[in-house]
C-alpha cells in the first residue's frame, strides 16, 4: 500500500438544501477531478480532495477499507440528513488486476448529493466560494489503435476460443482499447454528462480521470443487505440475445457472483431466468442477486473477495485473469474493476466501470471487451466490441457540452 498521510481532526457536516435547478451534474466547477455517481438524476457528486488513498496488490481492498476505518474513525461528524450518501464518504476506483497500479479511495471536500427529492451538501469546513469553468468540448478529434488494436483482439479471441475447445477453461472475458486524441485536454464534465444523458438507466461515474457510464451494479450494500446487477450475454441492433453462447456466458457469470457472495450472506435469492436489459446502443442478460449480510463485514471486503466476476473476468476465475494477461498484452488499469463509493458505515455503492474512458490530458484510452467461451466467432466478438465502444465515441463525438 501506498498513500499519504491520515490528516486529523477533520470536522464535516451534512445539512439539507434545495435540489439543483440543473441536475447534479451542472453543479461540478472544473474540469479538475470532479467526482460522480448519477443515474437517472439522483446520486453523488464531489469536488476538491481532503485526503486520498492509493494502492496496488492482491490486499488493495482491505488496505483501503482499513485506510477509510481509520480516517472516519478520527472524524468529527454532523449528519444532519441521515440517508443513503449524506455524511462522510470516499469515491473508490480501484483496479482490474492486481498487479496494476492506480488503485484510489478519493475523499472530496464537498459532495453534493440529491435521493428521493431531497437535496444535500456535505462539507468539510467553512463553506468556500464556488465558480464554474465553462465545459469543454474536445477538439480535432482522432482515432488511433491503442495497446491492443483490432486486429491483435480477433487474435486474442481466436486463441482463446481454441484454448477452451481442448478444455482449458470455460470463459474468458477479453478486451481491447482505442485512444481518442483531442487538440486540447479533454475535459472530463463533457463525457461524464453526455454518458449521463444518453444512458439514464446506467450509473455515471467519474474518479480520477476514469469516466464511464456503467450498467452494471457489482455490489450495493445497505442496511445489513446486499444487491448485485450481473450483466452477461450481449446483442446489438436486433441481433438475437437468448442464444445458447450468450445463456452459457450468463450462467457463468452468475454462478460466479452467487458462490464468492455466499460465504458473506445467510441467504442469497438468485433468479432462475435472467430479464433483458435495453440500452442505447446494445441489450443484455440482466440477473438481480439480493442476500442479507453476515456480521459486519464492509462493502469494500465483500468486493474484494467477489472482484473479478465471470463477467468481466471469466471462469474458473485464476486461470482467466492468467489468460487476459497473457492475451491481452495491456494494463487494462481501472477498466472493468470496481468503481462507486462508500460510506462511513462501510455501506455503499460499486459498479463495474464499463462503458469508459481514462482521461489524460489530451489521450482519452477506451475500452471494451466481451465475453468469449467456445462457441464465440472472433468477427461476431470485433463487432460486439465496436459497438460498446460506440457508446463513448458518440459521446466524445457530441457538439454540445
Amino acid at each position: 500500500m501506498t498513500t499519504a498521510a491520515l490528516p486529523t481532526g477533520l470536522r464535516v457536516r451534512s445539512r439539507e438544501v434545495p435540489p439543483p435547478a440543473h441536475g447534479l451534474l451542472s453543479l461540478l466547477p472544473s474540469a479538475s477531478g470532479p467526482l460522480s455517481w448519477v443515474r437517472g438524476g439522483e446520486g453523488l457528486v464531489g469536488w476538491g480532495e481532503v485526503a486520498r488513498f492509493t494502492g496496488t496488490g492482491a490486499r488493495r481492498f482491505a488496505d483501503a477499507d482499513g485506510w477509510w476505518r481509520r480516517l472516519v474513525a478520527d472524524m468529527t461528524v454532523t449528519d444532519d440528513v441521515g440517508v443513503p450518501g449524506s455524511g462522510p464518504v470516499a469515491f473508490a476506483s480501484l483496479t482490474f488486476a492486481d498487479r496494476s497500479p492506480g488503485s484510489v479511495l478519493v475523499v472530496p471536500r464537498v459532495v453534493v448529493g440529491l435521493r428521493g427529492g431531497r437535496a444535500w451538501v456535505t462539507e468539510f469546513g467553512a463553506p468556500e466560494p464556488r465558480s464554474t469553468e465553462p465545459v469543454r468540448r474536445p477538439t480535432g478529434l482522432r482515432y488511433a489503435d491503442g495497446d491492443l488494436p483490432v486486429s491483435g483482439y480477433r487474435a486474442a479471441v481466436a486463441e482463446a476460443v481454441r484454448r477452451m475447445r481442448a478444455g482449458e477453461l470455460d470463459k474468458a472475458a477479453l478486451a481491447h482499447d482505442l485512444l481518442a486524441v483531442s487538440e486540447t485536454p479533454h475535459d472530463p464534465r463533457h463525457l461524464l454528462r453526455e454518458m449521463a444523458q444518453r444512458y439514464p438507466t446506467c450509473w455515471a461515474y467519474a474518479v480520477d480521470g476514469l469516466v464511464g457510464a456503467t450498467p452494471e451494479l457489482l455490489l450495493r450494500k445497505r442496511s445489513g443487505m446486499v444487491e448485485s446487477r450481473v450483466l452477461a450475454g450481449t446483442a446489438w441492433a436486433g441481433g438475437e440475445l437468448a442464444t445458447e453462447k450468450n445463456l452459457v456466458e450468463h450462467r457463468y457469470a452468475v454462478e460466479s457472483l452467487a458462490a464468492r457472495l455466499e460465504p458473506f450472506c445467510r441467504g442469497l435469492e438468485v433468479p432462475a431466468q435472467p430479464s433483458v436489459l435495453d440500452l442505447h446502443n446494445v441489450s443484455h442478460l440482466a440477473t438481480d442477486v439480493r442476500g442479507r449480510v453476515r456480521g459486519d463485514a464492509s462493502l469494500l471486503r465483500i468486493v474484494g473477495a467477489v472482484h473479478p466476476t465471470a463477467a468481466v473476468g471469466g471462469t474458473p476465475r485464476a486461470e482467466a485473469v492468467a489468460l487476459i494477461a497473457a492475451l491481452e498484452g495491456m494494463d487494462r488499469g481501472r477498466y472493468a474493476g470496481p468503481v462507486g463509493w462508500v460510506d462511513a458505515t462501510g455501506d455503499g455503492e460499486l459498479g463495474v466501470a464499463l462503458r469508459c474512458a481514462q482521461l489524460d490530458g489530451p489521450v482519452a484510452r477506451l475500452y471494451a471487451g466481451c465475453g468469449i467461451v467456445a462457441d464465440s466467432d472472433p468477427d461476431s466478438e470485433v463487432r460486439e466490441a465496436a459497438a460498446k465502444l460506440l457508446a463513448v465515441r458518440e459521446a466524445l463525438e457530441a457538439l454540445e457540452a
